[in-house]
């Protein structure tokens, strides 16, 4: 079956579903999301900032999540609407949700439910810890409880990822594992990825340094715990602050080149510069403070030096990569951009 075939149930809320929703919908499947009218919807329509429309339907983070979607308002526990949400079933081909504990069940909307009323449904759920767990699943809590702010922040501060993003690495891996029921078409199956398990999974190398060499990393800012000088801030001339990001050493060579400076021996490879990288950066810092943001860019561009100018969302929305990927869309009467 084609993308633009399907037919898409939302039965999900915030972030991490709705986001699985949006991914299709902008693909040009059918979707079609439902809310609840008891409680005016969706959560984060009300999650506005204190510039924003007060008399708008829509919040900022609302739009965020929400592209492309049919939205009905249904009451699971009134009967007229009980049997347009059956309706809806029996018609999609997939149903998207991140019911609180115990909820599928209260519903009547569990796995083995919405399969009786269709034979051949995709059933993609998002969950806290796991399909057996009670508990409710915050994104900060989750940062805390798989070891993210364990390693991000500055020494003594922690500090959590400013963009939910546990939701949205579970958010990938339920649309990976939708994707993969439909190419080996599995239907009827249950699709289950939980926020805890998508967030271990997703610390990567960090997760290895620990099971492989019991190195429990520590809070390094923005600094790499493998590769010395990546994550080092340095500042040109003209007040713009860059991050570096050498890789090897022919990279790290190259920016010795661009900025002049001699070979030392203490910096030869990246197991010296590791363990001398305060060392390293007061060595680089003087000479990069001397040049202005254009000039220092250019040699490094150059020259393949791995370098990226720290801008603020201002800044980047300005440029002309990042607006063709902004999708404007008119949503409940007013203008959408994302």
């Amino acid at each position: 079956m084609k993308i633009k075939e399907l037919r898409i149930l939302e039965l999900a809320s915030v972030l991490a579903g709705p986001t699985v929703g949006s991914f299709f919908a902008e693909l040009g499947a059918h979707v079609t999301k439902v809310e609840n009218p008891i409680l005016g919807g969706d959560l984060t329509r009300k999650w506005k900032q204190s510039n924003e429309n007060k008399e708008s339907t829509i919040s900022a983070y609302y739009a965020a999540a929400n592209t492309g979607k049919k939205i009905k308002y249904l009451n699971f526990q009134d009967k007229k609407d009980r049997l347009a949400l059956d309706s809806e079933i029996k018609a999609c081909d997939i149903i998207v949700v991140n019911f609180k504990p115990g909820d599928a069940l209260k519903f009547d909307l569990s796995f083995s439910a919405c399969k009786r009323q269709n034979p051949n449904i995709i059933y993609a759920e998002i969950t806290g810890y796991g399909p057996e767990s009670k508990r409710s699943a915050f994104d900060l809590v989750l940062q805390a409880e798989t070891g993210y702010l364990s390693i991000n922040g500055s020494k003594d501060t922690p500090a959590k990822l400013p963009v939910a993003f546990i939701d949205l690495f579970a958010a990938h891996q339920l649309k990976a594992g939708i994707l993969t029921a439909l190419l080996e078409e599995s239907a009827p199956c249950k699709v289950s990825v939980s926020l805890y398990d998508a967030a271990l999974a997703s610390l990567a190398n960090q997760a290895t340094n620990q099971l492989m060499n019991a190195n429990t990393p520590k809070r390094l800012g923005t600094l790499h715990p493998n590769i010395a000088p990546y994550g080092e801030v340095v500042t040109s001339a003209d007040g713009v602050s860059f991050v570096l990001a050498i890789g090897n050493n022919a990279q790290f060579f190259k920016l010795l080149s661009a900025l002049n400076l001699r070979e030392l021996n203490e910096f030869k490879t990246n197991t010296l510069r590791l363990k001398n990288r305060v060392e390293l950066l007061a060595y680089l810092e003087p000479e990069i403070a001397k040049i202005n943001s254009e000039d220092f860019a250019a040699r490094c561009n150059k020259n393949g030096v791995p370098i990226g100018e720290i801008k603020n969302l201002q800044e980047v929305f300005e440029t002309e990569k990042a607006q063709n990927l902004v999708i404007k869309e008119i949503q409940e009467g007013e203008e959408t951009k994302k």
